[in-house]
């Protein structure tokens, strides 16, 4: 779009002019499209050296993407497993633009979130499962993949913290999360409800690159004089290209803030962000990281060994090491994809 064209609705393309947009026209029906979870500590899939599939060396996968294929899965599903431990909710906490997306349900405009991610990160910043639509499913249901019998929540995590496969109770079929795999399609609330961006009075889209369809195609649902922000590192999927787009390229907690601010929302966006802190510090003070766990399993066999045998310090140093590189090549690939267990 020319810089110098006029928008037709907004007064500018600014912050300023989406704030006069949302007091003046009263402003109800908001969607938000997403993939926002990286500054939460959880990467991207296809970043060339820093997301997941770049760094699964240690699942020994003949291709990196066969973790989420589904016919890998029936044949072997232990991989998938290994790196479900590692995603699982309850270990990373939202990002202030998750609770942004609250603070605009709270606000009561807030028509759909569509989100990419598979982390459960908005229903965790308090967003309702009821206005959330997760175009690639996610890990906030599971059932058996033969006779699609729901798995209980309780004994999945059992499982997936243990990495040991779950079974169907009906039919001994395997047990996989609502994510949704190469060779299965996007689940149907992703159908049935995209025509809801038409009905869009704001369209805000963040933290995505737009790339994979048919999620990218959201945008382009908005009526012509629907205005749509962009907040992204980059400009992406065609937003700046009509009239009333608005463009806030940079990360996405800084843009969602300088937003917040603009509206008069920013002391209750930061008290939101903050009780998530709180849960989320609760709940990981439950399990341990698999480095805590096997520095604990080293320091019980080094003092039982001490105690016993007398051993030099040289040669608990010796023993230490051999210990600690049991798993070094499985821990170095989660180290380089999660830096927060390193």
């Amino acid at each position: 779009m020319d810089a110098s064209t006029s928008p037709s609705v907004l007064e500018a393309r600014t912050v300023e002019a989406v704030v006069k947009y949302v007091k003046e026209h009263d402003v109800k029906r908001v969607v938000v499209g997403a993939g926002i979870s990286t500054s939460a500590g959880i990467p991207d899939f296809r970043s060339p050296d820093t997301g997941i599939y770049a760094n699964l060396a240690f699942l020994d996968l003949p291709e990196p993407e066969d973790v989420f294929d589904i016919s890998f899965f029936r044949e072997n599903p232990k991989p998938f497993y290994a790196l479900a431990q590692e995603l699982y909710p309850g270990r990373f906490r939202p990002t202030i633009a998750h609770s942004f997306i609250k603070l605009l349900y709270d606000k009561g405009i807030l028509l759909k979130h569509f989100s990419q991610n598979i982390d459960c990160l908005e229903r965790q910043a308090g967003v309702p499962g009821d206005v959330i639509i997760e175009a690639h499913g996610s890990f906030a249901s599971q059932r058996c993949i033969d006779c699609k019998e729901p798995y209980p929540d309780a004994d999945m995590h059992e499982k997936v913290s243990k990495q040991e496969v779950a079974h169907c109770a009906s039919c001994n079929g395997l047990v996989k999360p609502d994510i949704v795999f190469f060779g299965e399609a996007l689940p149907r609330a992703f159908f049935d409800h995209a025509d809801k961006v038409k009905e869009a009075d704001l369209c805000i889209v963040m933290g995505t690159s737009l790339s994979v369809h048919p999620f990218a195609s959201l945008p382009g649902l908005c009526t012509d004089n629907t205005p749509r922000v962009l907040i992204n590192m980059e400009q992406v999927g065609g937003l700046g290209s009509r009239k009333d787009d608005v463009l806030l390229l940079g990360d996405c907690d800084t843009g969602v803030r300088k937003l917040a601010k603009a509206l008069g929302w920013e002391e209750e966006l930061e008290t939101l962000w903050e009780g998530t802190k709180l849960e989320v510090e609760e709940e990981q003070t439950i399990p341990q990281t698999r480095d805590e766990r096997l520095q604990d399993e080293v320091d019980r066999l080094t003092e039982e060994v001490d105690r016993t045998l007398g051993l030099t310090d040289a040669y608990q140093s010796k023993v230490r090491e051999r210990l600690e590189s049991h798993d070094a090549h499985r821990q170095s690939g989660l180290a380089h994809v999660f830096p927060h267990l390193a």
